[in-house]
C-alpha cells in the first residue's frame, strides 16, 4: 500500500520504518496535514496522521478526492477527526488505543517530583552561583493524598507508582477497577471529593465534550489550598485562564503540564527563529510555579514501538480487506 505520513518527526521515523517491514511504500513529510497539504497525498491509498494534523470535514473531502480511503492515527486521541464526515465518505479511521502506559505515568511522576522539590528553580539559582536553600522547600510524598482523575491504564500505572511512595490514593472514574483498588488501596469517590481532599491532583482522562474545561474556577475553588496540579492528558481539560487565576491566589501552589489547550501550532515544532504570539501561553510558561513540557510524556522507546506496531497492524488489516479492531 502506498502511504503518506504527515507531520513526520525525526524521532519516530525509524520506528515507523521498522514496523512497516518493507511491506508498504512510505512517503514521509514534515508538513502537517491541513487544507493546503491534503493534495500531497495524491495517489496514495492511506495516510498516517498525528495529533497536530487537521482532519476536519473540508480536509477529509480533499483527502477523499485525492484517493485516500484509510486514515491510521498514530495517537490515542481522535478529537481532531471529524468522524461523522469520515463515515459519510466511507473513509476508515483507526487509532492506537493502547501503548506503554508507563511512559505517560512516569512522566507525570517526573513533573510532580520536579515541581515539588523545586528542581527547575534550584537549577536557575545554581547557574547564578546562588546555593541558598530558602526557596527550595518541598514536602514528603509519603502519606500525602493523591487524587487521580481518570483511572484507566495510564491512571492505573500512575496509581501503582504513587502507592510505592506510601501515598493515600483517591480516584475518580466512571468505571471502577476493583483489582487496582485492592492492590494499591485506591478509594473511588466523586470528582469534588478528590479535589477537596487531595494534596496532588493528576489528570489522566480523555478529552470529551464532558471533560472539556472540567477543571475550571468552580472546581479550583473547591481544592485544598496549596495543591499541586499535574496534567499529562489533554490541554483543553483545563481552563488555562482559570488555572492562572488559581495560581495567582495560591489555591494551586504549582502546575506540571505536558499539554496546553492551544498547543496546536506551537508544540512539536522548532520556533527558534520565530516569535510565538500567544499571550496566554507566555503567562503560563513564565509563571515560576509552572513546569511545562512539550507534549513529550509518551516519548519512550517502548511507547514509540507500540504506536508504530499498532499503526501498521491497522493498515495491514485494511490491506487484507479486513476490519481493524481499533477502528473508531
Amino acid at each position: 500500500m502506498k502511504i503518506f505520513v504527515y507531520s513526520t518527526h525525526r524521532f519516530e521515523k525509524p520506528f515507523l520504518q521498522k514496523a512497516a517491514n518493507d511491506n508498504h511504500e512510505l512517503i514521509f513529510s514534515a508538513f502537517a496535514l491541513e487544507a493546503d497539504t491534503a493534495k500531497l497525498a495524491n495517489g496514495c491509498k492511506a495516510i498516517i496522521a498525528f495529533t497536530s494534523d487537521d482532519l476536519s470535514a473540508d480536509v477529509l473531502d480533499d483527502l477523499y478526492y485525492h484517493g485516500i480511503r484509510f486514515i491510521a492515527l498514530r495517537s490515542v486521541g481522535f478529537d481532531h477527526v471529524d468522524l461523522l464526515k469520515a463515515k459519510q465518505l466511507g473513509i476508515k479511521v483507526a487509532n492506537v488505543p493502547n501503548y506503554s502506559p508507563y511512559s505517560t505515568a512516569e512522566h507525570a511522576v517526573a513533573l510532580l517530583l520536579a515541581l515539588n522539590r523545586k528542581l527547575m528553580v534550584g537549577q536557575k539559582l545554581m547557574k547564578r552561583n546562588d546555593f541558598s536553600l530558602d526557596e527550595l522547600i518541598g514536602f514528603d510524598m509519603y502519606q500525602k493524598t493523591i487524587g487521580i482523575v481518570g483511572v484507566g491504564k495510564i491512571g492505573g500505572a500512575f496509581a501503582k507508582i504513587m502507592s510505592g511512595f506510601g501515598c493515600r490514593l483517591l480516584g475518580y472514574d466512571p468505571i471502577e477497577n476493583k483489582g487496582l483498588a485492592l492492590k494499591t488501596g485506591l478509594v473511588y469517590t466523586t470528582l469534588e471529593e478528590v479535589c477537596q481532599q487531595a494534596d496532588v491532583v493528576s489528570i489522566h482522562c480523555p478529552l470529551t465534550p464532558e471533560t472539556r474545561y472540567m477543571f475550571n474556577k468552580v472546581l479550583f475553588a473547591q481544592m485544598k489550598k496549596g495543591v499541586l496540579l499535574i496534567n499529562t492528558a489533554r490541554g483543553s481539560i483545563v481552563n488555562t485562564i482559570d488555572l492562572l487565576a488559581a495560581l495567582d491566589n495560591k489555591t494551586i501552589a504549582g502546575a506540571g503540564l505536558d499539554v496546553y489547550e492551544n498547543e496546536k501550532g506551537i508544540f512539536f515544532r522548532n520556533h527558534l527563529n520565530t516569535i510565538i504570539i500567544d499571550q496566554l501561553f507566555d503567562k503560563l510558561r513564565n509563571n515560576q510555579n509552572v513546569i511545562i513540557t512539550g507534549h513529550q510524556a509518551f516519548l519512550t522507546q517502548e511507547a514509540l514501538t507500540d504506536i508504530a506496531t499498532t499503526t501498521f497492524y491497522n493498515l495491514n488489516q485494511w490491506e487484507k480487506g479486513k476490519s481493524s479492531t481499533n477502528e473508531i
